[in-house]
């Protein structure tokens, strides 16, 4: 029987529907982004892409060279651009000059397609890669929000199989978002409790749901799933966001990110996914009158939304998921069948 679940966390509903249940979409055998002869990506190649931001060099080395462990530079193709004027235009067709970072982040050398190829090492790089170009871009007060996700193969929108991620800073903050950061700190002032640390509790509560922890991360598969063997990762604790992770953490996350795309790729053979890095607002939040820490009421999280399924008219039309697959399933799955 099917349920609607509401997600707390996104403020909206999911419809857990097992009966729709069918074959994946996804085709192993039919990858159009394989068919690409010389990848722009690939180390040898940095003449083909614009010249570099950021490196992580494991030798010393000249920029725009080889030698680098993971690279970020401009998107080719980039939506918004750092060199336009950060211009709001009024009036009945209201717009802003098309201002922001648009950056990619290249993130190995190797022509690596799928996370799961990773080593612990390409993991921690790449952390601390996104760390940097966070921190970098959080000293420019003309950026008020900053995007941060990978698309994993076609079934997930990728145009580029070499292994990526995308960085989009913009000068707004998107509606959707700036209501759930509006949600989150009503929750915090009420509860002096962070949202994502409330919901963290009640699923480690009910246990059913938790995959998989490490250090003070915690793996689980959401109650209002919106997508089949979602995942998201996240600490009850207050460690800091993105930009401020201590080397610790980095490496605890970056061992329990690989144990769960490892343990999705076993349960689904084709892995295609987005990964959404949540990122807090990024400065101090005044309410009322007085300062409020953006650790104390956010938490950082990692979403891995596995894209099995194709959407359709009512998920486009109502912004509701339906979700063929219980999460209590999935969890139970992905743990390796275990009961608990």
């Amino acid at each position: 029987m099917s349920e609607i679940r509401y997600d707390k966390l996104h403020d909206t509903h999911v419809i857990i529907a097992p009966e729709r249940l069918r074959r994946p979409d996804c085709n192993l055998g039919h990858d159009p982004l394989h068919t690409q002869r010389t990848c722009p990506f690939c180390e040898g190649n940095e003449g083909i892409t614009p010249p570099e931001i950021f490196a992580i060099r494991s030798v010393p080395s000249t920029e725009n060279t080889p030698g680098w462990q993971t690279r970020v530079v401009p998107n080719l193709y980039k939506a918004v651009q750092i060199e336009t004027p950060d211009t709001h235009h009024l009036g009945i067709f209201e717009y802003w000059e098309g201002f922001g970072a648009h950056e990619i982040i290249i993130d190995t050398p190797s022509h690596h397609t799928s996370m799961v190829e990773w080593s612990l090492a390409d993991t921690v790089a790449w952390l601390k890669t996104l760390r940097q170009r966070i921190g970098d871009l959080r000293r420019d007060n003309r950026i008020a929000y900053i995007s941060l996700f990978k698309n994993e193969g076609f079934q997930a929108g990728s145009t580029q199989s070499h292994s990526h991620t995308q960085l989009i800073g913009l000068p707004i903050i998107p509606r959707v978002q700036e209501e759930r950061y509006r949600r989150t700190l009503h929750h915090f002032l009420t509860t002096q409790q962070a949202l994502v640390e409330t919901v963290l509790t009640h699923e480690t509560d009910a246990s059913v749901r938790i995959v998989a922890r490490e250090g003070d991360f915690t793996a689980f598969c959401p109650y209002a799933s919106g997508y089949p063997f979602e995942v998201m990762i996240t600490s009850s604790k207050a460690i800091g966001q993105i930009d401020t992770l201590q080397e610790g953490a980095i490496n605890d996350l970056s061992i329990l990110l690989m144990v769960i795309l490892q343990k999705l790729k076993r349960q689904l053979g084709c892995l295609h996914f987005n990964l959404w890095i949540d990122t807090p607002p990024l400065y101090p939040v005044m309410w009322d009158g007085r300062v409020i820490e953006v650790d104390a009421a956010y938490r950082f999280s990692i979403r891995i939304m596995p894209r099995v399924f194709r959407s359709g008219g009512f998920e486009s039309g109502t912004g509701m998921m339906i979700n063929p697959v219980l999460p209590e399933l999935a969890a139970k799955l992905l743990r390796g069948g275990e009961n608990g």
